[in-house]
Order: C-alpha cells, then sequence, then structure tokens
C-alpha cells in the first residue's frame, strides 16, 4: 500500500471524551494537566466538554453529546483532517447503547493514524511526549489504489449483472 504523510502541527486540536463513570478522572486528569492542554485547542463531547470548561477554565468546544452523534462527531473531523489527538477515558465495564458508534471512532482515528488514548497511562504518555508541542510528521496509508481496485470490481459487477438482465430473463 502507497504511503503519504501528514503533518500534525504543533499547537494540537485535541478532542476530550470520558464516558459517565470517567468524567470525573477526565476532569482530575485535565486539572493536572491544565498548563499543557491550555497551548492547544479543545473540543469534546457534550457533557464531557462542559464539564471540562467549568471545571478547569479552559476553553473547550462542545460538540454533540456521544449517544447523540458526538463519537460521530469527532470521527468525521478525523477525516476532514480537523483533530489531531483523541484522548478517550472510556469505561471498561460498562457496555455503552452507542458502542458501534465509538468502535467505528477508534477505526477511523487507525485510519488517519491518529493518536488514540483510551485511558489515563495512555493520555499521560502521549500528553508528555516530545511531539506534544512541536510539529510532528506522521506517515498515513494512501488507499487510494486499494479504492480504486475495488471500485473495479464493483464495476465489473455491475456490468456483468447488466448482460444477465438484458439477456431477457
Amino acid at each position: 500500500m502507497a504511503e503519504s504523510t501528514a503533518v500534525t502541527p504543533a499547537q494540537k486540536r485535541i478532542a476530550l471524551i470520558a464516558h459517565d463513570h470517567m468524567k470525573d478522572a477526565m476532569v482530575r486528569w485535565c486539572r493536572v494537566n491544565k498548563e499543557t492542554l491550555s497551548r492547544h485547542f479543545l473540543c469534546g463531547t457534550g457533557t464531557t466538554a462542559r464539564l471540562i470548561a467549568e471545571n478547569t477554565g479552559l476553553p473547550v468546544e462542545a460538540l454533540k453529546s456521544g449517544p447523540f452523534g458526538g463519537d460521530q462527531e469527532v470521527g468525521a473531523r478525523i477525516a476532514e483532517g480537523m483533530i489531531d489527538m483523541v484522548i478517550f477515558f472510556s469505561d471498561p465495564l460498562e457496555a455503552q447503547p452507542h458502542d458501534p458508534d465509538i468502535k467505528a471512532l477508534l477505526r477511523i482515528a487507525n485510519v488517519y493514524d491518529v493518536p488514540f488514548a483510551n485511558n489515563r497511562a495512555t493520555a499521560d504518555f502521549l500528553i508528555t511526549s516530545p511531539f506534544m508541542n512541536e510539529k510532528y510528521e506522521r506517515v498515513v496509508e494512501n488507499y487510494d489504489k486499494m479504492n480504486a481496485k475495488r471500485l473495479a470490481t464493483i464495476q465489473k459487477e455491475i456490468d456483468e449483472g447488466d448482460k444477465y438482465y438484458t439477456s431477457g430473463r
């Protein structure tokens, strides 16, 4: 598969997400890392964004709540190149009604090679990385050839189907 590069700017665009039973941990983590976070653009899903802003004084753009499309909104921003990092304190012991959205968010972060922390330890490693406050050039898979091959296969199936339908059956 071909590769291309993408530049993550020194001032990161960070999405902050936490499940209900993890929101207090997220707020505490943001308090501890307030100085570093204050140098970056922050957004978060619904209640999480509001709680972080109210309890830390950090400006956090509030997106929709996770179950109402917030996780998908973050995923769309990743695909558009508008999110550079995701910090997601997920609750590993409770099933979520929007689990498919969470899985899709993780997949899209993988596709675009966006750092994704799903617990405090990983978030600590990311925020203390030397790359946190400088530009970072990352390698991203280029899926154009794979998509072109897939399109050609689908077109062939359509053409063969046309033969079937036009043969009088």
